[in-house]
């Protein structure tokens, strides 16, 4: 068999409980991830993880050549951190928010990008997730993560292969052209192995 090649990650999570339950967002550590969604390019293959499956995980980032995300930096990675004796902050990343903020200087939602950029957003908002989690709603809850996995993986696939994504305008029809080459993004970042 050969060598398979270091597997590209798009990676998303659930928690449990907010911000509100924990005191605020000074208090991330505090929040308990109640579901991994993956992505894998190797296997072209949509995964969940359940809370009681998060252990399994662990080795899956670790070997990973790059983790994909949207805001994973400020906050999936260190939710997940926790869970791992290994620090998830060191391995091969990129989060497309960061790069996005570092090039046009603001934030934007996850779905304002994605119906801007794809014609289609997430289904739903953070807090579903977590009603979905209390009523034991795996199903809609594994819907929910995989279509956020979805959504970022396409950004991601947009973004490489144009080298931009486009931005919408508040209270505007407007659209700003932000540069992302991803290539380049790679090619400079010292922790990534390709």
């Amino acid at each position: 068999m050969p060598n398979m090649a270091k597997d590209i990650l798009v990676i998303d999570i659930e928690t449990k409980n907010t911000f509100a339950d924990v005191g605020g967002q000074h208090n991330l550590k505090d929040l308990d991830c109640s579901l991994i969604g993956l992505y894998s390019y190797n296997f072209d293959k949509y995964m969940a993880f359940r809370e009681h499956q998060i252990h399994e995980v662990g080795p899956i980032l670790q070997n990973a050549g790059l983790i994909v995300g949207f805001s994973i930096n400020r906050f999936d990675l260190p939710v997940l951190n926790k869970y791992y004796n290994f620090n998830l902050l060191s391995l091969p990343r990129i989060d497309l928010l960061d790069e996005i903020e570092s090039a046009y200087g603001k934030r934007i939602s996850l779905d304002l990008l994605a119906k801007a950029n794809l014609g289609y957003g997430k289904t739903g908002h953070g807090l579903d997730a977590v009603e979905h989690y209390k009523k034991g709603d795996w199903d809609s809850l594994e819907k929910y993560c995989l279509q956020d996995v979805k959504v970022t993986k396409d950004l991601y696939d947009l973004a490489k292969k144009q080298r931009f994504l486009m931005i919408p305008q508040k209270w505007s029809e407007r659209m700003d052209k932000v540069e992302l080459d991803i290539k380049d993004i790679l090619m400079n970042n010292p922790n990534t192995l390709f």
